[in-house]
């Protein structure tokens, strides 16, 4: 809910710790950079339904107060380093920190903390693994989900494994041996998933079985609900866990028959949902209707957290394999993260008309009073509001009126091996054509609608939102924000922060929050000259003192300061810590 009365907004900030659910704020139009309404705070949700990412305020705090208390006139002092810096000071503590050359400025205001959530994804197998064009050790046998992360596929041979266009398959080829397909994020805690499949024989000398598993740990550990496919026709739901390998029903659970007679070819779901210990679970033929019951209700704690995904075993004893399961749809509904990134701190990043030549002057001055201590969205609110979640806000002027300018975006469309293609720029996003100072005109293009690949989510917040200039394509000049992230290492307007030596990443020991990160993360990009390859916004440090950064991510489809697909981090020994090439500021 967007409100321009300074009255109402104390009164929210006073009410209670002030929280801004992404999922929370109501449409409204979209704004020139600069010039956007503070947002009200509202009450976050809790639960296994509540916002996948929110940014929140503390309670009612002097913070809010600084125009009033700022002394006059405002202390400029020209700070050591490169690049050249100017800080500005009232009363002995920092206002405002601006770069000599660049347009963003960071401002000390309220407190916040930036969170996201595991958000909701579907895999429907709309692809064709393994791609048999690729060397035997580059094939992905069922590749990666719509969101959710890669695949893990373990069993006695990689070949069991396959997806063609609808239907994930497992082959029991050998009997007695499990084939274990897991999503690649063992952070999950809670959760309501379910997966659809089918065999496509009913087996003979002994049952065949397929399992949700969930609290995954390893081959040996795990949670499972299982259904056995008896050569009765009969299916049975078991609930159990593994532990070291020994396998116990959970507590207060027994095997119960389902049905009987049921032929080859019967989809069946099965749904678990959890919440902390308690574990409940129904299955059913996919065909009727959902029970409104859980058919099994149980707790147990042996394992807080841990992958979630499917397994599949013929008994020892079956006679007519190969048996095929054949799953066509995985789905998580909700999820939660045992430890959500989550990082907090007072900087707001704005961006200035022009980039600042070094000169303090009045009017300059009073920008930055203007700026202190507002709440109106800056470079992090916007970047934030892209998160899983993000509501859709749309725009209600300019070129373009009636789009959506805000909300939650995804990366791109999927090639035939379903891996997302790049190009989504942040038009194609609004599904609308932009012309650029150039005159170049670049139409929309329908399957990148509510998508931003890596540069286009950089250009939406910093070109769109925040008004930096835009160029169509390459643009040599250092005035205009490129298309690629290979040019932008290069030409981006500002100043440049720092730089690998060839051999390390940099330190970037002037690293503020709004900069931009370009990496060279060999993304599969085979053109040998190019050596950055990915672009994102650092946010700042989260609750383990480690700095996390914004970008728009093919694994995880679309914007995130999650580890999916590899940690948002620029410490430690991950792919973005270890390929960090260029930091630069607007």
């Amino acid at each position: 809910m967007f409100n321009t009365s300074r009255r109402g907004l104390l009164a929210a900030f006073a009410a209670s710790a002030a929280s801004v659910p992404l999922s929370g704020l109501a449409a409204a139009p979209a704004r020139a950079a600069g010039t956007a309404p503070a947002v009200e705070p509202l009450a976050a949700p809790t639960g296994l339904a509540s916002a996948r990412s929110s940014v929140t305020l503390p309670p009612l705090n002097a913070a809010y107060f600084s125009q009033l208390t700022l002394n006059a006139p405002l202390t400029a002092t020209v700070v050591a380093g490169a690049p050249t810096r100017t800080e500005v000071t009232s009363g002995g503590r920092r206002v405002a920190l601006l770069t000599h050359g660049a347009r963003t400025v960071v401002l000390s205001g309220p407190e916040r903390t930036f969170t996201e959530n595991k958000k909701p994804f579907v895999d429907d197998f709309k692809r064709t693994l393994p791609d048999t064009s690729l060397p035997v050790a580059d094939r992905s046998y069922w590749g990666t989900s719509p969101g959710g992360g890669s695949w893990s596929t373990l069993g006695p041979a990689d070949t069991d494994y396959s997806v063609v266009p609808g239907t994930g398959v497992i082959s029991l080829t050998t009997d007695f041996a499990s084939r274990h397909a897991t999503l690649r994020d063992g952070e999950i805690t809670d959760f309501d998933v379910r997966s659809v499949a089918r065999f496509d024989k009913v087996p003979t000398g002994q049952a065949c079985s397929y399992a949700l598993s969930f609290g995954y740990q390893d081959t040996s550990n795990n949670y499972r609900a299982r259904l056995s496919f008896l050569t009765t026709g009969a299916v049975e739901l078991r609930v159990e866990k593994e532990v070291a390998d020994k396998v116990d029903p959970l507590p207060g659970t027994t095997a119960l028959t389902l049905a009987t007679g049921v032929p080859a070819g019967t989809d069946w779901t099965i749904r678990v949902r959890r919440e902390g210990s308690r574990v409940q679970v129904k299955a059913w033929r996919s065909a009727s209707a959902e029970p409104a019951a859980w058919t099994v209700e149980t707790s147990d704690a042996t394992f807080g957290k841990g992958r979630v995904g499917l397994r599949a075993l013929a008994n020892d004893g079956c006679t007519n394999l190969p048996v095929k399961l054949l799953v066509s749809r995985y789905q998580l509904d909700e999820s939660t993260w045992a430890a959500p990134p989550s990082v907090t701190h007072g900087d707001w990043v704005r961006v200035l008309p022009e980039p600042f030549d070094g000169t303090w002057t009045p009017a300059l001055e009073q920008t930055v009073r203007g700026w202190a201590g507002s709440t109106a969205p800056d470079v992090l609110a916007y970047a934030a509001m892209f998160l899983a979640d993000g509501p859709a806000v749309v725009s209600g002027a300019g070129p373009a009126k009636d789009k959506q300018v805000l909300g939650e975006a995804g990366y791109g469309y999927l090639d035939p091996q379903g891996y997302r293609y790049e190009g989504a720029d942040f038009h194609e996003y609004m599904n609308t054509g932009w012309t650029f100072p150039d005159g170049t005109y670049t139409g929309p293009s329908s399957k990148q609608v509510g998508n931003l690949d890596c540069s286009g989510y950089t250009r939406m917040v910093y070109g769109y939102h925040m008004g930096v200039p835009m160029a169509a394509g390459e643009d040599t000049s250092h005035t205009r924000l490129p298309r690629k992230s290979r040019h932008i290492v290069d030409y981006a307007p500002g100043a440049r922060i720092d730089r690998t030596d060839g051999t390390n990443p940099p330190a970037a020991a002037q690293l503020q929050p709004g900069d931009l990160l370009l990496f060279n993360a060999d993304s599969g990009d085979d053109n040998p000259t190019v050596t950055v390859d990915h672009v994102g916004i650092y946010l700042g440090k989260d609750a383990a003192g480690k700095r996390r950064f914004l970008s728009s991510r093919k694994t995880n489809n679309g914007p995130t300061m999650a580890d999916i697909g590899g940690a948002s981090l620029l410490d430690g020994t991950g792919t973005y810590a270890t390929k960090l090439h260029t930091v630069h500021r607007i």
